[in-house]
């Protein structure tokens, strides 16, 4: 009996010896070698190669003041919670990553508290007010679902919350989530990248000026370089000369993508060989065309006016890279309201908002990094696009009307009294049809076969007949990225803003991730296609189960860790009791 409780403590002295040599060992070898294990089936814990690189790269503490905090409903609870975790999987590959959470509400002076709030709003947090049922009282509270990140005496707010209209609560929510791996990986790059790539946004054929695209300028100058130029039939505008080992000069991009937002006069030929030529250089383009030419402020004037075709010279170019742009409008049953005079009590004008169904809003729902859990899109005059064979590109709709949609060709009359008539539901069944287009791949020349010999053989001119690898993003609307004025002070309204319907669109994080994809060399931004599966309980259930599920949690585990200890303790008993004597 004795010999056997030794050679049992000794067992156990040897296991637990064994353990701990294993622990250091691990502990020893993991100071070398880092990994980390995610068993979720969607890996919702590993972070892209792209922010791995990114993180391992910081030379300086990132700090990242969060305003999640505090008593918050169920849902920001959870997404505050999921930026945590975030924060924490970031540190865990860097050092360099810091953060804390701040509770902006917590302050019981009123004044200092909505002087706080006023604060955050200028730096650029959008608040959101939220109203809460507590004890069977209702109130209402401001959160700011949003984080300042500053690095090197910079700092930027990044946006937690992905506002989505007529989108369920818990999937956006759940979108916001997906999101917050590019969100907060993208304003690190932008904090940490020295010197900014420079776009340029193209003037000189009638496009959106200055003031019209004042918020996307300024919205992307967080991001790039942004000039604005006219090409002017010189090759300087869009390249540069640089001396080579070679006899000759070579021409390479001074940008790495261009806009080009709603022309409204032909393009000459020879910038369009510049254009041509940048992009077989490898240049990005982010096309924004309107078909065809329509004017609301004529529509107010004299309630009518006319959708007439806009020649801009551009279609020979699409149609050899792979789109057709049609010279239609689309007429979309889920469309922007706008305000129109109904009537007049004394000297005051009534209005009443009334679906235009040539303001289409477009839901995106593909799975791209461009679009996916986008807001709502306004458009206006939208016109519809096809795609025709391009050997070696590869196309990718990105945004198409909804199901109950219809076009009307151009010359097209538009009178304001469509809105008098209850609209027939079974006209409007051409639906969904695309809108807006990426392409990708090696592009041939537009002038392959029409550029006269001395010229293709011109070296000062550089001309290539096929592009490197290169993409190219085609919306055929222009007013997409056009901000409103306001209607009696006449500043510019944020872009995507509508101030009739009070309503904030997706059209600026459109126009953001378009170029973002357009431009983006790291990679960084194909995390926004990840998805992450929402697995909601079934709310009838657990209401009607609500006392089973609570007993069953109760007393399974105390039944569990019963029957475990008693077959513990048999256990036990059976191996230290003695041999049975015989009397």
């Amino acid at each position: 009996m004795t010999d056997k409780k030794k050679s049992i403590k000794r067992g156990n002295i040897t296991g637990l010896l064994l353990g701990l040599a294993i622990i250091v060992l691990i502990n020893v070898i993991s100071a070398f070698i880092f990994t980390r294990i995610d068993l979720t089936a969607e890996k919702r814990y590993s972070l892209s190669p792209a922010t791995k690189k990114l993180l391992k790269k910081l030379d300086d503490v990132v700090f990242f003041k969060v305003y999640l905090c505090g008593d918050l409903p169920p849902g920001f609870q959870r997404l505050s919670n999921e930026t945590r975790e975030m924060l924490d999987e970031f540190r865990a590959y860097s050092d360099n990553i810091q953060y804390q959470f701040i509770d902006p509400s917590e302050n019981p002076n009123t004044k200092e508290r909505n002087d706080g709030f006023r604060l955050l709003a200028e730096r650029g947090l959008q608040p959101t007010d939220l109203r809460v049922n507590k004890k069977g009282e209702s109130s209402q509270i401001i959160i700011f679902p949003g984080a300042m990140v500053s690095y090197h005496g910079k700092e930027l707010p990044v946006q937690l919350l992905m506002a989505q209209l007529q989108e369920d609560p818990n999937k956006v929510l759940n979108n916001s989530i997906q999101s917050l791996e590019y969100n907060l990986a993208s304003v690190i790059k932008n904090l940490t990248t020295p010197i900014k790539p420079r776009v340029a946004i193209i003037e000189g054929q009638g496009e959106l000026n200055q003031l019209e695209t004042i918020d996307l300028q300024t919205s992307l100058s967080e991001f790039y370089n942004v000039d604005r130029i006219t090409l002017n039939k010189k090759i300087t505008s869009l390249a540069i000369r640089i001396k080579s080992d070679s006899t000759h000069d070579v021409l390479i991009n001074k940008y790495r993508a261009i806009i080009i937002a709603k022309p409204t006069t032909p393009f000459d030929e020879r910038d369009k060989f510049l254009i041509d030529q940048f992009i077989m250089r490898g240049g990005k383009v982010l096309w924004l065309l309107d078909p065809v030419f329509a004017s609301m402020d004529s529509l107010q004037r004299y309630n009518s006016t006319m959708g007439i075709p806009n020649d801009i010279n551009l279609e020979d170019m699409l149609f050899n890279y792979g789109v057709r742009l049609n010279v239609n409008l689309v007429q979309d049953l889920n469309a922007l309201p706008i305000p129109v005079k109904t009537g007049q009590v004394g000297n005051q004008p009534q209005f009443d908002f009334f679906k235009w169904y040539f303001f289409p809003v477009l839901m995106p729902s593909v799975n791209h990094p461009v679009v996916n859990g986008l807001n709502a899109i306004k458009t206006e005059f939208l016109s519809t696009l096809d795609t025709v064979t391009a050997p070696g590109i590869k196309k990718t709709i990105l945004l198409e009307t909804s199901p109950y949609a219809r076009t009307v060709n151009a010359p097209a009359f538009i009178d304001l009294e469509i809105l008098k008539k209850q609209p027939n539901e079974r006209m409007f069944n051409q639906g969904p049809m695309p809108v807006a287009v990426l392409l990708e791949g090696e592009f041939p020349s537009s002038f392959l076969f029409r550029i006269p010999p001395e010229l293709a053989d011109n070296a000062s001119l550089g001309y290539k007949d096929k592009s490197k690898k290169t993409k190219m993003i085609i919306i055929s609307d222009g007013d997409i990225v056009k901000n409103q004025f306001h209607f009696s002070q006449g500043y510019p309204m944020p872009l995507g803003y509508d101030q009739y319907t009070k309503q904030t669109f997706g059209n600026k994080d459109l126009a953001l991730n378009a170029v973002n994809y357009l431009c983006d060399d790291s990679g960084l931004i194909s995390v926004r296609s990840r998805e992450l599966k929402l697995r909601m309980l079934d709310t009838a259930k657990v209401s009607k189960q609500r006392i089973l599920w609570q007993l069953l949690n109760i007393l399974l585990p105390i039944f569990l860790i019963t029957i475990f200890g008693f077959v513990k303790y048999r256990l036990r008993k059976r191996a230290y009791a003695g041999p049975v004597r015989k009397s």
